[in-house]
């Protein structure tokens, strides 16, 4: 093969390559720009930060003999099901409450905080004083549980949910009675 020509095809890949790296770092900044939502960016990376911290990811079967692949909140979608959820099915005092609670975990750096940070913060949430804060722990467990539990995966591959229990034959020759 001509050199030249293999210089061309590398430096073509590299450009290629380093142009979709650029693109998806533009389409994260521009979609953080203009995101158009009830929560803000900020609020949504929160929720699912609170989802991924109280339904972690990895969780195993129930069920040693169950072949199922271990999941979490987020690749359940449940931290999509809170955003759609908080944002259509509450009144306003209860999405002002969860707004404000979010502005405040932001403002302490809840998203760079550890695992085990995470974990005690939401505790501390649980276990204050105020009851503003206590509703608005209760509210994300409480639904996080609820989004988990019902999503098809867990149901079907966890707790061996079946839609329609035994079986349905149609054409059944029935015996005659004997009355």
């Amino acid at each position: 093969m001509d050199r030249r020509k293999s210089l061309k095809i590398i430096g073509g890949s590299v450009a290629g390559i380093a142009g979709l790296v650029f693109a998806d770092w533009k389409w994260q900044i521009l979609d953080r720009m203009t995101h158009q939502g009830f929560f803000s960016f900020e609020e949504e990376q929160l929720i699912s930060s609170i989802a991924d911290t109280l339904i972690p990811e990895g969780l195993p079967p129930i069920m040693p003999t169950q072949s199922a692949q271990p999941i979490g909140a987020l690749s359940t979608g449940t931290d999509q099901f809170l955003i759609k959820l908080f944002e259509h099915c509450y009144e306003k005092e209860d999405q002002d409450l969860i707004k404000m609670q979010l502005n405040s975990l932001g403002k302490a750096g809840f998203l760079d905080l550890s695992r085990e940070e995470k974990e005690k913060s939401l505790i501390d949430l649980g276990n204050s004083e105020s009851d503003e804060e206590n509703k608005f722990y209760n509210l994300m467990r409480s639904n996080t549980i609820l989004g988990f539990t019902t999503v098809k995966e867990v149901m079907v591959e966890y707790r061996d949910y079946k839609v329609a229990p035994g079986y349905y034959r149609g054409c059944v020759d029935v015996p005659p009675s004997k009355a």
